[in-house]
């Protein structure tokens, strides 16, 4: 896609659509951002917000924080993901977080092109992975502004790949890996009205890599979000109802600029029903989620599961269990 601009160069302004690399890394893995149509940036999450906006993390409200989650994606594809945060100084030091996220993409057949009547020969199959580890800190500044950053390292193997057969009929393999430091980081304010909260982050920031011999960038995107307990506009400081209303606006790097709306009400500060919705998109609708957490004197343990339907690609299960001392 090319637009054109008086004494602008058209490379200037070509837009790379669909052409980033380490997709992996933009897939919504929290159960409870899923459900919110991944509206998240504005909203703090304990470790979870690392995969969403760090500076979220500053607002923990425990001294340790865990989750541990499964994603069923698309065509059968797995992500595991965790995250541990944890506040020395009970917050006076700001809280120190890390992650991991990892992918099985299954088994594949790897063919090569051959002058036979088929066109080509089977040479096996292959299985490609990924994964990322990060640690993140995220501190408060004052009362209502807060920042956070989180550094991880993103490494995609692809396959030992067959190129070609030598004069004895053996294949000739090349190794199509990569890794690379990437970083997150946002900022979030609570404006003092009410609940509101507004945010902004930005996710992916890495230099360019290189898959046999084609540069390729991560797939940055740039956030912008806010969120309110709307019961704070009718019944202040109750604790008996919550209904979360979270937007986000989200400039991708390939693809186009969305929005992202998402809904929270929870039940005595016990159980929580989701719904979220992204749009424009091809596929993806509507997504639900519930939830459950319970606290036995400083134990809290909680589990989260989402549904979000992706249309003739079938629909993506989540499901997370979080505990907090």
């Amino acid at each position: 896609m090319f637009s054109v601009c008086t004494a602008v160069p058209v490379s200037a302004q070509q837009k790379k659509l669909a052409q980033t690399a380490m997709k992996f890394l933009s897939v919504s893995v929290d159960p409870r951002a899923a459900a919110l149509g991944d509206a998240l940036t504005a909203v703090d999450h304990g470790a979870a917000s690392l995969f969403y906006n760090p500076s979220g993390m500053a607002w923990q409200e425990t001294n340790l924080d865990i989750i541990l989650g499964q994603t069923q994606w698309i065509a059968e594809i797995n992500y595991s993901m965790g995250g541990l945060s944890f506040r020395p100084g009970s917050g006076r030091l700001g809280v120190i977080g890390f992650s991991f996220l990892m992918v099985d993409y299954g088994d594949l057949e790897e063919t090569i092109r051959f002058d036979n009547d088929q066109g080509f020969l089977d040479v096996g199959t292959f299985s490609p992975s990924a994964w990322s580890f990060g640690a993140g800190y995220a501190r408060k500044l004052s009362d209502q502004f807060s920042v956070g950053v989180q550094f991880k390292w993103a490494n995609q193997y692809l396959a030992n790949s067959v190129t070609g057969i030598d004069a004895e009929g053996e294949y000739v393999r090349e190794n199509i890996e990569e890794g690379v430091l990437a970083y997150d980081f946002g900022v979030l304010y609570r404006t003092g009205f009410r609940s509101l909260n507004f945010a902004v982050s930005a996710r992916n920031f890495a230099p360019e890599i290189t898959f046999s011999e084609e540069g390729v960038a991560l797939p940055l995107a740039l956030n912008i979000g806010v969120s309110m307990n709307m019961m704070d506009l009718i019944d202040r400081g109750s604790n008996m109802h919550k209904l979360l209303l979270s937007v986000d606006a989200t400039n991708p790097r390939d693809f186009s600029e969305q929005i992202k709306v998402g809904t929270e009400y929870t039940f005595l500060n016990t159980f929580t029903l989701r719904a979220g919705y992204v749009f424009p998109t091809d596929e993806q609708g509507i997504s639900f989620g519930l939830g459950l957490k319970q606290s036995l004197r400083r134990f809290g343990f909680g589990a989260d599961y989402s549904y979000t339907d992706f249309g003739i690609l079938s629909n993506v299960q989540r499901l997370a269990i979080r505990f907090s001392l």
